[in-house]
């Protein structure tokens, strides 16, 4: 197989390596080291001793094997960071058009559920194999003898982690279908409420128990633990109000699966703002900061 061929290959199976790394590892960046790191053994084999590319017969079950594998690895890394890091931790958004590209409702759906902010939150909570699991057989739909075969395990032992991840992940996701139109009027309202700095109007759109959840890495401001309670969300919307972000602009988006709005200051990504949304209430408030997960979305 040609040089060219070997890499129009990968680069036709790039966008599921980057779609199972990031649902991994929750970071576009690391996703991306790892894709990269596949790249290298992919191409790597070519000049090998053993079966080179070329004789891949499957060289998009072979490219998932090496991905998700580096991924475990690398998550096993960054474990002991995230243990440290500076307040709570939130996915690194993500720019999604789920919509134009993929036609099927049902698995858009499931789909946009599996890089939602709530549903990776969730996953942090996973062993690395037991993420690995959940991703590739809830995500993408892999047969169990195939993720058995990827994570070098019986395929006994793959249902029984299956089973439990699914267990821990129904346990603690929210539960909300809602629909898109109805997020969107309600992230408006609420971009209203909260630049204006209307506190009535806001406690009109907060469930009484909704939380705040916000990342900023301790390298921008933001809450440093988790908020809840509508009142005190309400008035701590108020008070940020009130030191507004300079030359912001705010455009809605999709990202990560879900409406959302993004603040621009000065033309460069300042802020991520998604809602989970029940009954017509908001129930949670995920607010990104840290500037080192914005640097995915600043082409939009």
């Amino acid at each position: 197989m040609a040089t060219d061929t070997l890499t129009d290959v990968f680069e036709e199976h790039r966008p599921v390596l980057m779609a199972v790394a990031y649902r991994m590892l929750g970071r576009a960046a690391d996703a991306e080291d790892v894709v990269q790191e596949a790249w290298l053994r992919w191409s790597a084999r070519e000049a090998g001793d053993g079966a080179a590319a070329s004789e891949v017969r499957e060289p998009r079950a072979y490219l998932v094997r090496i991905a998700t594998r580096l991924a475990i690895d690398r998550l096993r890394r960054i474990r002991s960071r995230r243990e440290s890091y500076a307040g709570p931790w939130l996915p690194e958004p993500i720019s999604t058009d789920l919509a134009a590209t993929i036609p099927d409702v049902a698995e858009r759906a499931v789909l946009a559920e599996s890089v939602s902010f709530a549903v990776l939150v969730v996953l942090e909570s996973l062993s690395p194999l037991e993420r690995a699991v959940f991703v590739l057989r809830e995500a993408f739909g892999y047969p169990y003898g195939e993720i058995a075969v990827t994570l070098d395990r019986s395929e006994a032992a793959v249902r029984q982690l299956a089973g439990r991840a699914r267990r821990h992940v129904e346990e603690r996701r929210p539960r909300y279908d809602v629909d898109p139109e109805e997020c969107r009027d309600l992230t408006e309202r609420f971009l209203t409420a909260a630049s204006g700095g209307d506190l009535d109007a806001l406690l009109v759109l907060l469930a009484p128990d909704v939380r705040l959840v916000g990342d900023s890495g301790g390298k921008s401001r933001g809450p440093l633990r988790i908020m809840a309670g509508s009142d005190r969300i309400g008035r701590f919307l108020v008070a940020i109000a009130r030191t507004p972000i300079p030359d912001a602009e705010f455009l809605f988006a999709e990202i990560n699966g879900a409406p959302a709005l993004l603040a621009l200051s000065a033309g460069k990504p300042d802020t991520v703002v998604q809602l989970e949304i029940a009954n017509g209430l908001i129930q949670c408030i995920y607010i990104v900061r840290n500037p080192d997960k914005l640097a995915a979305i600043a082409s939009l």
